[in-house]
């Protein structure tokens, strides 16, 4: 499970469309967005927020841009300028005049000083509260798209993206993609003149007529070499960039979407939304199916000597989540040198359309070979904004030099929405200590590294049913001791005799299935006499015992030849039966009944009614039908309780003596002796 995660979050005056963390402070968030031309009445702002809270964010600089331009589609940190001040570079199109004169100033520069520390308090539940004390200032206005030959012209940038931050180089290589153009285009360039308001362009490519790149990154390799991938709706593309020329490779085809099968139901495919780095041979991408019918999140490695990419992992985003718009991914280094190909952890994060934000994790080798992978989910975080979330972006982590003598280290994770609104995730990271033959080392990760997700589902529905299994033990002996099936599990033996003789319960439908024998043996001896020709002389045997069990059923249901029926409670009254005459269960002979006639109670089978009877004392041959109440186990009569009790005949109350001198007579009891005497003489 996930530790907590706190949120911080604040309304902004504009909707935010694109946001960065500055890679040296990570507790400083810059954003931009607005509503376009001044016909929207929103206006366009780039704003650098203080996230070092984690519960609240704070305004520290307001960036006011042109009313009559276009709002900020783009944004990237880029370095520092100087150590007080670093430099913003970010995607505003020009005023729709400018545009359809030719002039479409795209790609701006700004300059903004560090806010101050106005305040820092020493108890480290509070954070440092900061102010802006200096100014912010435009570098310059760059136009690095190819002209647009088109009569309306819309095209803009779409996409700015740098490379990941080193702390041994300041330069980052940058590539930009247009949208709405006639002819797809990506331009590279550096970061090397940004403080001058310019940049050095490396090259470009021209991606073909109305083919557009759905997202694009860059990535370092060695020796000032930078890798660049791109997607479309269905393809991916590796190109690579050398400092020795300023010129880009053309672009390698290494993955693309298959066309569906002939006899498919739709000819829609998935289309790629983003791609990022993770190593110059791992890539992820975000896809999403047609229809709005669910996302993934790919995993494409890229051999080095092989010509085409292969697919290693697919993680199929949570059901609720029909598409998915934003991708963001973050490096959890060592914190310590350690091998040259050592394990590292990526956090991804996916901005789902139902404004739900799924954070993954990936551990993996530096360098090839990468297996084994899998993706961990580690949050899932619902309804993070009102509206549809406009872009993600993860704080720089940077490991402290002393791992252990430092305090909780985390990575931060922002969101934008059209609802004005930015979020703030704050993740608690946790040291890992890994040994390798080489060396230890301490790395800072999101999620330990564990057990794959197959293996952790596993795990979970062998628990789920390890506790059904158990529950309907539990479910099967309760019921069994309260009457309501056969014993199987003999749980009544389990309770001590003082319990079982509060709760436990006979089989309630054991002399309901008596009452059915009769009708069943008639049925098997109408069957009998047909097959009776062509059988041995065994079935002559069996049907004769048939026919003797149906006579002692039928015996038993009319064996009654009262001379007085009455309810319970009177005969006992008339005959006043004290303690003295009350037979002795002990006793080696029978109790006397020379003075009194016998009382014997009949069970029906049909209704479950009593019948009580008189029955006068004669010799032995016309002694009464059944058995006494000491003669009788402890489960008949528990059975003959609940039937004395049901039909108002006896009370719990009035104890068990009264009931010692009555025979109880039934179909049971007579189906009982006749087994008897059959398995006795057989």
């Amino acid at each position: 499970m996930a530790p907590p995660i706190a949120t911080a979050k604040i309304t902004l005056a504009y909707p935010p469309y694109a946001a960065d963390f500055d890679p040296s402070k990570s507790h400083l968030l810059l954003v931009g967005g607005g509503g376009g031309p001044v016909r929207s009445g929103v206006g366009n702002k780039i704003t650098l927020l203080d996230a070092s809270r984690k519960q609240t964010l704070a305004e520290v600089v307001d960036i006011n841009l042109s009313k009559d331009e276009d709002s900020v589609n783009s944004l990237a940190v880029s370095s520092h300028a100087t150590e007080s001040s670093f430099i913003a570079l970010a995607g505003i199109n020009s005023s729709e005049a400018d545009q359809q004169a030719g002039k479409n100033e795209h790609l701006r520069l700004f300059q903004l000083d560090y806010p101050q520390i106005r305040k820092k308090h020493v108890d480290s539940e509070k954070d440092e509260i900061l102010e802006s004390q200096g100014e912010t200032k435009a570098l310059g206005r760059l136009s690095l798209f190819t002209s647009s030959s088109a009569v309306k012209k819309e095209t803009y940038q779409r996409v700015l993206r740098l490379s990941r931050p080193r702390v041994e180089e300041h330069i980052r290589l940058g590539a930009i993609a247009s949208g709405l153009a006639p002819e797809g285009e990506i331009v590279l360039f550096d970061t090397t003149g940004v403080q001058f308001g310019r940049v050095n362009v490396r090259g470009r490519l021209k991606l073909g007529k109305g083919i557009e790149a759905a997202d694009v990154d860059v990535i370092h390799v060695n020796d000032g070499e930078y890798r660049i991938a791109y997607c479309t709706d269905y393809e991916v593309f590796l190109s690579n960039s050398s400092p020795r020329s300023n010129q880009i490779s053309t672009p390698q085809f290494v993955h693309g979407t298959p066309h569906p099968d002939t006899f498919a139901r739709s000819r829609a495919r998935p289309k790629f939304r983003s791609i990022r780095f993770l190593t110059p041979d791992l890539i992820i991408l975000l896809q999403v199916q047609p229809d709005r019918t669910g996302a993934e999140v790919l995993l494409l490695e890229v051999p080095k000597f092989s010509p085409l990419g292969f697919i290693t992992l697919r993680k199929r985003l949570h059901r609720g989540i029909k598409s998915a718009n934003a991708l963001a991914v973050a490096l959890l280094p060592g914190a310590k040198p350690g091998p040259i190909s050592q394990k590292v952890q990526h956090a991804i994060a996916i901005a789902g359309q139902d404004t739900s934000i799924t954070i993954l994790t990936l551990d993996h080798a530096s360098s090839p070979p990468f297996s084994p992978l899998s993706f961990r989910p580690h949050a899932f975080l619902p309804k993070v904004h009102p509206l549809q979330i406009t872009s993600l972006a993860f704080s720089t982590f940077i490991p402290p030099s002393t791992p252990s003598q430092v305090t909780p280290q985390y990575l931060k994770l922002a969101s934008t929405s059209i609802a004005s609104t930015v979020v703030v995730h704050t993740l608690p990271l946790t040291l890992l200590s890994s040994t390798t033959k080489q060396k230890s080392s301490l790395r800072y990760v999101l999620r330990r590294p564990g057990r794959s997700e197959t293996a952790e589902l596993t795990i979970s529905v062998l628990v789920a049913a390890v506790a059904i299994a158990l529950g309907a033990f539990f479910l099967q002996a309760f019921i069994e001791i309260r009457g309501g099936t056969p014993e199987y599990l003999g749980a009544k033996g389990w309770l001590g005799e003082r319990v079982s003789g509060y709760i436990a319960r006979p089989y309630m439908f054991e002399e309901t299935a008596l009452s059915a024998i009769p009708s069943l043996s008639s049925n098997i001896l109408s069957a009998i006499p047909s097959a009776t020709s062509s059988v041995d002389p065994a079935t002559e045997t069996i049907k004769a015992e048939f026919e003797a069990l149906t006579s002692a059923i039928t015996t038993a249901e009319t064996t009654s030849t009262p001379e007085t029926t009455a309810r319970l409670r009177a005969l006992l009254s008339s005959q006043q039966t004290s303690p003295t005459d009350l037979p002795d269960p002990h006793a080696d002979d029978p109790p006397s009944t020379s003075n009194k006639q016998a009382i014997i109670i009949h069970a029906s089978e049909d209704d479950h009614s009593l019948a009580v009877n008189l029955h006068p004392h004669g010799d032995e041959s016309d002694a009464p039908k059944g058995k006494q109440w000491h003669e009788m186990e402890e489960d008949e009569r528990e059975r003959w309780r609940r039937r004395l009790v049901h039909a108002g005949e006896w009370a719990v109350e009035e104890g068990e003596a009264v009931l010692k001198g009555i025979f109880f007579s039934g179909v049971a009891g007579a189906v009982g002796d006749f087994v008897g005497g059959i398995i006795a003489g057989g």
